[in-house]
């Protein structure tokens, strides 16, 4: 994949910290963020609690997604082709995942 016509790069890639997307994700997700840190279960319960207010769901994910599609929208308005890509530190889609897909696309300047 080349760099398109007037950028030095071939893709755009949204990193965010991530966030659980329903009730069923909450303790996973907060696992992956303390994981290594020796956090007790009875705190990842206590922070659960705060997700479940909000229905389990983070409200990053729909701000991250609405952010990808107006710079979807900015660069086909400017006649920039370049696709856009989205990976989490903590939760789905997982950076590691979305480097490998990219890279995997022949996407080298991000």
């Amino acid at each position: 994949m080349t760099a398109a016509a007037g950028t030095p790069f071939d893709a755009v890639l949204l990193l965010s910290f991530g966030g659980p997307d329903g009730p069923d994700d909450v303790r996973p997700f907060l696992e992956n963020v303390t994981r290594g840190r020796g956090v007790p279960p009875e705190r990842l319960d206590a922070v659960a609690e705060h997700y479940f207010h909000f229905g389990g769901v983070s409200p990053i994910n729909a701000l991250n997604l609405d952010i990808i599609d107006r710079l979807r929208a900015a660069l086909a308005a400017a006649q920039i082709d370049l696709p856009v890509f989205f990976g989490n530190r903590n939760w789905h889609p997982m950076v590691e995942d979305t480097v490998a897909e990219m890279y995997a696309a022949g996407h080298r300047h991000v």
